[in-house]
């Protein structure tokens, strides 16, 4: 059997083509027809690639339908069809430096130039939909999308309407078909999609879809109130030439009064045209509109007529794609947002620019070290260049989600453009905004006192894992808030109860009738019953997410005695902060002594003097299966402080709190409390930990009195250490397993 020289076998080249013509095809309906693009432009480059590579290794494999041989796709169904008196192709595609070099090589080979001069104009590929417009005695008688390149959909009455496109003509040829991109600039998108949601219409997203889906309307009255624009570059049929050059002929189009783009210009070299692409890569954010990469193409007519085409693409020209996800642009301006945990998190505003087939107008900057030019542990990023307001960037979508600043441009830095000053005090209250000794974030002191915590916490509050409650979603959350309705969790049990008339209120607020003010008062106090895991996530406590959350509802099983360990452990939490800070000033001071670091001896003395019973529920909290002093230091501080711990008692008073769900009790290791440690040659450690709380055991992470089973695989090493000091049971995974065999684990609960 056949095999290419990456090993794939003939069959296997089969199925894959199959595969990918249904893909291509899909893909070019959505977007040429549906105008609504399933995958990103580099997806679809990259399918073509692989299609045209199995078919290069395997010829005969080629599909009638090959996707290689098709341009667009069928036109809809919805308007008449016209067909083009010449075909409208497309382009094929360079993706590197070296990919033109070759495509400039190859018109010479095939013209057989050597040494001569050869010219090539290098012009911006708009990002829009393609239409031809045929003119007869000067005046225009038809419109058509591309289609499939050969049939296209009748758009006259729509064209008509766009104020680019000229009714009539003087001076032109008796035929001539003008070809181009309609388009829609990035402010008269961003208009278009304000007034489409205020009127609670569909909203587009991105430039291209908009500009496609205005000029298909069946009713060109909706197309007339569509901001669309129009770029010629191209001709159809012609009944005498524009020009013997292809330079020429785009100004002959713009003397006849189409818009033609000014950054069309004439390259003598390969490197000239890299050159020019390089600039409107440069220039593309603040073009206004979208384009996806720069067309090359020989200048002269008569040469173009040499090289002719091949079955869907011209020999003569190449679009030469820019690279996937990126793009630069202006940062207007650094904001700072404040969240529910109080951190300061700082935000690109940037001029509007088209990453990935979407818009990107903010972009995260991470933390104050990042735009710094630096990571957390000092060393340089970016080469050191800090970002600054007025900077030109350049943006990616990391993970095709969220856009993110690579590189600046210092060549291009505004005159006077200062270094970014953090703030050091909260934007939102005016609090201290204190960065900790090993946090790259710094946070707002001010609590539930700063309205940015405070919204963003009630949001948090609501969301699906926590409170869940019907009806209260983060919109309404806000305007509660600026209303003065709620300002902390516990404010939406006594919303009925504060407003006697609160029914009263609500059902005339807008949005707002008798029946949906019924459902949600009705939704929350349904919720006044929550599982503990949930409630201990709803406070939205810094660390403590869902996993942390449960851990910690079924070690303590109750709310009030959880609430009471975490307050014996209120000093020994100090103890631990006071020695981390030791220990960091410790370290420096060895490091100019020329000493090593005396860190246990350190430690040490921040604990000497502690309570017992601090130290005691200490260890038991931070030898929870997955908590640690990260976890426990942070929420030992928000317990303890006033502001917060008052807002959690209000909250707490007003709540029957469930306890988790019911633990296997006929088990052998019910209400015992169990430590893995070394290695698990028969199960994850999840599993296992999985399977011991199943059956009522209660799984830590350290050794202390209060453990019952030590579970010690190979490479167990100071636990097991401890456990036999300390007269702990240890026993293999072997033992282990045959202890719990035959014990029945509780069901599984949908909390």
């Amino acid at each position: 059997m056949a095999e290419d020289r990456a090993g794939m076998s003939e069959e296997a080249a089969r199925a894959r083509l199959a595969e990918l013509a249904e893909m291509l095809a899909a893909a070019n309906a959505a977007y040429h027809r549906d105008d609504a693009p399933e995958i990103t432009d580099a997806e679809y480059d990259a399918l073509k690639r692989e299609n045209a590579e199995i078919e290069a290794a395997f010829p005969h494999l080629k599909r009638a339908d090959s996707p290689s041989d098709q341009v667009g796709a069928a036109p809809s169904g919805a308007f008449s069809k016209i067909s083009h008196a010449e075909r409208m192709l497309s382009l094929g595609n360079a993706f590197t430096d070296a990919d033109v070099a070759e495509f400039t090589r190859s018109v010479r080979k095939f013209l057989g130039l050597t040494d001569a001069p050869l010219a090539f104009t290098a012009e911006p590929k708009i990002d829009g939909l393609s239409l031809s417009l045929r003119y007869e005695g000067g005046k225009l008688v038809q419109a058509a999308t591309r289609g499939d390149g050969t049939v296209g959909e009748n758009v006259t009455a729509n064209a008509r309407t766009i104020d680019d496109i000229p009714e009539t003509l003087t001076g032109a040829p008796d035929i001539l078909e003008v070809r181009g991109e309609v388009y829609m600039s990035h402010a008269d998108f961003a208009a278009l999609n304000a007034r489409q949601a205020e009127a609670g219409g569909k909203t587009f997203a991105n430039p291209r879809n908009a500009a496609a889906g205005s000029l298909r309307q069946l009713d060109a009255e909706i197309t007339r109130a569509r901001p669309l624009r129009f770029f010629a570059y191209a001709w159809g049929q012609v009944s005498a030439p524009l020009a013997d050059t292809q330079m020429r002929a785009i100004e002959r189009l713009g003397a006849l009064g189409f818009q033609v783009n000014p950054l069309t210009k004439l390259c003598n070299s390969t490197d000239e045209m890299l050159a020019h692409y390089t600039d409107i890569e440069q220039k593309r954010a603040g073009l206004g509109y979208d384009i996806d990469g720069v067309v090359y193409k020989v200048d002269d007519l008569a040469l173009q007529g040499r090289l002719g085409l091949r079955s869907t693409t011209p020999r003569w020209a190449i679009a030469h794609k820019f690279p996937a996800e990126l793009a630069w642009t202006r940062l207007e301006a650094i904001d700072i947002q404040v969240g529910r945990t109080g951190a300061l998190s700082p935000v690109a505003r940037l001029t509007p620019v088209t990453v990935g087939g979407v818009v990107v107008s903010n972009a995260t900057l991470h933390n104050e070290d990042y735009i710094a030019g630096r990571d957390s542990a000092g060393a340089q990023i970016r080469d050191g260049k800090d970002i600054r307001e007025g900077d030109w960037v350049q943006v990616y979508r990391a993970g095709d989600v969220i856009p993110k600043i690579a590189d600046v441009d210092i060549s291009k830095r505004p005159e006077g453009a200062a270094p970014f000053a953090f703030p050091e005090t909260c934007p939102e209250c005016g609090s201290d905004a204190v960065r900790e000794e090993g946090d790259a974030v710094r946070r707002c002191s001010g609590g539930l006192i700063c309205p940015a915590q405070a919204v963003e916490k009630l949001k948090h509050f609501v969301s699906r894992a926590a409170f869940d409650i019907e009806g209260l979603g983060a919109k309404q959350v806000e305007q509660f808030y600026l209303d003065g309705w709620i300002r902390e969790p516990g404010d939406i049990f006594t919303l009925k109860d504060r407003y006697g008339s609160g029914m009263q209120q609500l059902k005339n607020r807008e949005g707002w009738g008798e029946k949906s003010a019924e459902n949600l008062f009705a939704a929350i106090e349904d919720k006044r019953q929550i599982p503990l895991h949930r409630l201990i996530f709803a406070l939205g406590l810094r660390h403590v997410g869902e996993v942390a959350s449960t851990d910690l509802a079924r070690h303590y099983g109750d709310w009030d005695a959880m609430v009471a360990a975490i307050d014996r452990a209120a000093p020994a939490a100090e103890c631990h902060r006071k020695a981390e800070e030791a220990i960091v000033e410790e370290r420096k001071r060895a490091a100019n002594e020329g000493r090593r670091a005396d860190i246990s001896g350190t430690r040490n003395a921040a604990w000497e003097g502690l309570d017992a019973d601090a130290r005691a529920a200490w260890e038991d909290l931070t030898g929870i299966d997955g908590i640690g002093a990260t976890v426990a230091v942070a929420l030992v501080t928000s317990f303890q402080q006033k502001t917060e711990r008052a807002s959690i008692d209000r909250l707490a008073g007003m709540l029957t709190v469930l306890p988790p769900e019911a633990r296997a009790s006929d088990s052998p290791v019910a209400g015992k409390t169990v430590v893995f440690t070394g290695t698990l040659e028969k199960m994850t450690r999840q599993e296992a930990k999985a399977r011991a709380e199943a059956l009522g055991a209660k799984v830590s992470g350290s050794v202390s009195a209060k453990t019952d089973i030590l579970i010690a695989g190979p490479g167990a090493g100071s636990k097991a250490t401890k456990a036999a000091e300390l007269g702990v049971e240890t026993i293999d995974e072997d033992a282990w397993l045959a202890l719990i065999n035959d014990a029945p684990a509780a069901a599984p609960s949908d909390g």
